[in-house]
């Protein structure tokens, strides 16, 4: 996926980039006096960008499921010099405030074929066009599932419909109206924000608290160059790898393909990709498109004639870098943006 690095450290400095990284990359971390109050890991060396911004648990405690996880030594999550995230040991949100909140909030998963996370990429650059619209963002570091989790697959999904929950329980914290709770994914990201949205009546893991009282159907959904199925032909993606291997059931088919799961209660669906995706191929967002128009939900699809995969917020100058400025039109058409 390609990724300026000079683009994130000119534009976030230290209050709008990624809170964890790998400590290593430069260094030994600076003397601290301990962890603040509400931290429960190890803080971050302060020379690496965006070690100022936010960071939320979504868990009290252990996640649901069980197993080892990985070994992030002692930090919630690794970050890679390109932004890429690995090694999830804790999963939690990332917040990015806008200057002028208006009450939306979008929660932000970016891909990586469920083996890291883009969040240099598909995660704090986005978030700062959402930011500028005046929406407040939370991007979602979830559990990946060949990291030695015992929910798996289901262990990502877990972490997002946790995500939503969390973020209208805490409403009022951050200025949130909870009707206005969207979700954005790319690629894997969007394939999870897509399981998310077509999953939202069935609870993936006992409630833990109050939190886990409210709902986890996301106000609409953005899935820009999704893995939306595990349908052959179209299931050549790491993203299906990971998910179920190479011999697929029909019970997997059906659970994690997001287009088999479209129903009434599907969110509006705003969908993008380029014709010449050589990884999520235009068939992905053509079957959801087609779902959803059955299903009578709202949708707008997107095809550009080129623009690959995993190009983000778009090359500047290129047709594909029209799609956030579309994206913030439909979802002010929804009544999303207020004020």
């Amino acid at each position: 996926m390609r990724f300026d690095r000079r683009f994130l450290l000119a534009g976030l400095g230290s209050a709008l980039g990624l809170r964890s990284a790998r400590a290593e990359i430069d260094g030994p971390p600076e003397p601290t006096s301990g962890p603040a109050p509400h931290e429960s890991v190890r803080a971050l060396p302060r020379s690496l960008p965006g070690a100022d911004l936010q960071v939320i648990d979504l868990w009290p405690g252990d996640a649901p499921g069980g197993g080892s996880g990985p070994d992030a030594d002692g930090y919630r999550y690794v970050e890679g010099p390109r932004g890429d995230i690995t090694r999830v040991a804790r999963p939690c949100l990332l917040v990015m405030r806008p200057a002028n909140a208006n009450g939306a909030a979008m929660i932000v998963a970016a891909g990586g074929g469920y083996a890291f996370i883009a969040l240099g990429n598909e995660g704090v650059p986005v978030g700062r066009v959402l930011n500028a619209a005046g929406i407040t963002v939370f991007l979602l570091i979830y559990r990946l599932p060949g990291e030695g989790w015992g929910s798996g697959p289901d262990a990502p999904r877990q972490d997002a419909q946790r995500a939503l929950r969390l973020v209208r329980a805490r409403g009022t914290e951050f200025g949130v109206d909870p009707g206005r709770v969207g979700v954005l994914g790319f690629s894997a990201g969007g394939h999870l924000m897509g399981e998310t949205a077509v999953g939202s009546a069935r609870d993936l893991y006992p409630g833990v608290d109050a939190i886990d009282a409210q709902p986890v159907r996301p106000a609409l959904a953005g899935l820009i160059y999704p893995v939306i199925t595990m349908r052959k032909p179209f299931d050549r993606t790491a993203t299906r790898r990971i998910l179920v291997g190479d011999d697929v059931t029909p019970t997997e088919m059906k659970t994690y393909s997001v287009d088999l799961q479209v129903g009434p209660e599907t969110p509006p669906t705003f969908l993008v990709q380029a014709i010449d995706d050589p990884i999520a191929v235009a068939d992905h967002p053509l079957l959801m498109f087609s779902a959803l128009r059955k299903a009578r939900v709202p949708a707008e699809l997107h095809l550009f004639e080129q623009g690959g995969h995993g190009f983000g917020l778009g090359v500047p100058g290129t047709p594909a870098a029209a799609w956030p400025g579309l994206f913030l039109a439909w979802i002010r058409l929804h009544g999303f943006l207020r004020g």
